[in-house]
């Protein structure tokens, strides 16, 4: 019987996988994808994160991939008006991360299992059983949902998921190229008729991550992501008639969700990450607060594990991250809140920014 089975290959499962193996706890990581994707996501690590990253062997690669000290360039109706630095953390993609973790556990002796999809939970005294859409069982001492907002793990378990979900989208991503657009910024517009457009260089690559307000049909209606959409609106607002944005390789929409579980432990299975908590993307902080998740629940799990400790470790856990989370929608709700600000009065944005 395996010590633990994570459902989830994110930057949250990974950590934790990577921290179990590093501890000598016998670990399996399952992901429904058939493969690794390679989209932006989260892009920035926070100086907590580093260094939790420390332990693990994996801080130093972190660093050599992404990249600090970058300069957020503002214009206005196509005008530079500022440059500002952005703050201490590192920039780099979400899939770059997933890439050095998965790399690090390998070394441990551990594989992502793709085309894992849970498909019923049970648990007794003893340990739980994991069952999976193609017929296999996979028991373990203890269970981790890290499977991300629409956790299968959460559902499974019959955890709540309490919050809000906007019923309309209000942003555009998407990981494009721009050839001829300086690497060196990061850059926003805003233009006086209202919305902006962000396009942020992901470190090592030729693509930028693009967030921009909706774009609308005659009727009002949001159109989907596509690559003319995008160079209709970077046209709208950074007005480079020399820019064609080209190679997308990821174009997605976004609403606003603020949700919390109700509780994070049900006997042995755990959550941890957007499993546990969505939350509004200003601020950059989903995939650090996972990675931070990840840190907490792989020390009680070891603990309990070894014998360190008895259930108050495992009751600790959620002692320690239920607050974390609930500060942070607070947080992110009000940040949000600036942002939205910032796309309806111009003014404004100029000085709030799309985190």
């Amino acid at each position: 019987m395996t010590d633990v089975v994570i459902a989830g290959s994110g930057p949250t499962g990974l950590t934790l996988a990577c921290d179990l193996a590093r501890r000598g706890v016998g670990v399996r990581i399952l992901e429904q994808r058939a493969a690794p994707h390679r989209e932006s996501r989260g892009k920035g690590l926070t100086p907590d994160s580093i260094e939790a990253f420390g332990p693990l062997g994996v801080a130093e690669r972190m660093t050599a991939v992404g990249r600090t000290g970058v300069t957020l360039r503002k214009y206005f109706d196509g005008a530079h008006i500022s440059d500002t630095a952005v703050g201490d953390g590192l920039l780099i993609g979400q899939w770059q991360v997933e890439e050095v973790l998965r790399e690090r556990l390998a070394e441990f002796g551990v594989q992502v299992e793709y085309g894992a999809r849970l498909a019923g939970i049970s648990q007794d005294a003893a340990g739980v059983t994991a069952r999976l859409a193609d017929g296999r069982a996979v028991r373990s001492r203890y269970l981790a949902g890290c499977d991300g907002g629409r956790s299968t793990t959460r559902g499974l378990l019959g955890i709540p998921f309490e919050g809000s979900t906007a019923e309309e989208e209000v942003m555009l991503l998407g990981d494009v190229a721009a050839p001829g657009l300086s690497r060196e910024f990061w850059h926003q517009w805003f233009t006086s008729d209202g919305g902006g457009v962000l396009l942020c260089p992901i470190p090592g690559t030729e693509s930028f991550q693009l967030q921009a307000s909706r774009e609308l049909d005659d009727r009002g209606e949001p159109l989907p992501p596509s690559l003319e959409s995008f160079q209709r609106l970077f046209d709208r607002h950074a007005r480079m008639p020399g820019i064609l944005l080209a190679e997308p390789t990821w174009l997605s929409s976004w609403r606003v969700n603020v949700r919390m579980a109700a509780r994070i432990r049900e006997g042995r299975a755990f959550l941890a990450g957007d499993a546990a908590h969505v939350h509004p993307i200003a601020g950059g902080l989903g995939m650090n607060t996972g990675i931070q998740d990840a840190t907490a629940l792989g020390r009680a799990l070891a603990a309990a594990l070894t014998g360190q400790a008895g259930e108050r470790v495992l009751d600790a856990y959620e002692a320690e991250r239920l607050p974390v989370a609930e500060a942070l929608l607070a947080d992110t709700t009000r940040r949000m809140e600036r942002v939205l600000a910032a796309v309806r009065e111009p003014g404004v944005g100029t000085e709030a920014g799309l985190d």
